[in-house]
């Protein structure tokens, strides 16, 4: 299950254990349970995700003069919502894998399980293609690396590469698409997502290859980054050292000049929209400039 999804179900939880006598004592309850998930969680979906559902109680409130139907029926909305959103990976499968035709060769990075999804769509429609999977650094657990898409890739029988990030462009004119998740998609239709996924939609526009999204409404976010410096700003974004990052720095400084060296590993970055050509998600294929109306529709 999505973090976001489990972050929605454990709200609608509190709706529904919660001794409040009023609207104003539940959404205090509801946010102050927001707030405790988002601290708890690096995942930038959590936060969208308690948002948007923050947003809908409040809205509902309207609607219910009664308080306790109106408790009822958000806990109805909460788990229909999880239900839905437990699916939304196999409608954006079959949405996007229609893109993907024999003898293509798709470029991915690092892991995301709604772009799995995609692929598994596409080998369960009975089509024959090759990936290309970048290595993704810096690893931050060994389920966001590259190593275990393609340990995926090779469990449904489809031909994988795994590659060096810094070959991304060496590798592009072998490559047919280019195929993304997403940690957030902001107001502009531009994604925040793991590291090195900038660069490969720069490379990809320049060799005129098409850059595509898969991710769920759920990562939609009220955010507009200018540049990457807002990124850390806007989110819980680190700057860590890894493991290899501090094995170089021995191999190039004593032990008493390590403290000299700054190293600088994020772990997400900001992908401008004009670099991305489609974003498919379960509410259907949009094009960045979409994104917004799907927003005010969201949370308005």
């Amino acid at each position: 299950m999505a973090a976001a999804v489990a972050a929605v179900g454990a709200l609608t939880e509190v709706i529904r254990v919660s001794r409040a006598q009023t609207m104003m004592q539940l959404e205090k309850e509801l946010k102050s349970a927001s707030e405790v998930l988002k601290d708890y969680s690096d995942a930038l979906s959590v936060a969208s995700g308690c948002d948007l559902f923050t947003r809908f109680v409040l809205r509902a409130s309207g609607d219910y003069p009664n308080f306790d139907e109106c408790k009822k029926k958000l806990i109805a909305k909460g788990q229909e919502y999880v239900k839905i959103s437990e699916t939304s990976r196999n409608k954006i499968g079959s949405l996007a894998a229609a893109f993907i035709r024999d003898g293509m060769t798709v470029l991915i990075h690092g892991y995301s399980r709604v772009v799995m999804a995609v692929l598994a769509r596409a080998v369960n429609d009975g089509k024959r293609f090759s990936v290309y999977v970048t290595e993704a650094r810096p690893k931050v657990d060994d389920t966001t690396t590259g190593s275990a898409s393609a340990a995926k890739l090779q469990e449904m029988g489809v031909p994988v590469t795994l590659v060096l990030d810094s070959a991304v462009a060496y590798i592009m004119d072998h490559i047919d698409l280019v195929f993304v998740g997403a940690e957030g998609i902001v107001e502009n239709g531009g994604i925040i997502n793991k590291v090195g996924t900038y660069q490969v939609s720069i490379i990809a526009k320049a060799c005129g290859k098409p850059f595509y999204v898969a991710a769920e409404s759920f990562k939609f976010m009220r955010l507009y980054p200018l540049n990457q410096k807002d990124i850390g700003k806007m989110t819980k974004d680190s700057k860590r050292s890894t493991d290899d990052m501090w094995s170089q720095k021995r191999e190039i400084a004593s032990e008493e000049e390590h403290n000299k060296i700054k190293m600088e590993s994020p772990s997400q970055d900001y992908t401008p929209p004009r670099y991305i050509n489609l974003l498919f998600t379960e509410l259907g294929v949009l094009t960045p400039a979409a994104v917004s109306d799907e927003l005010i529709k969201l949370h308005y």
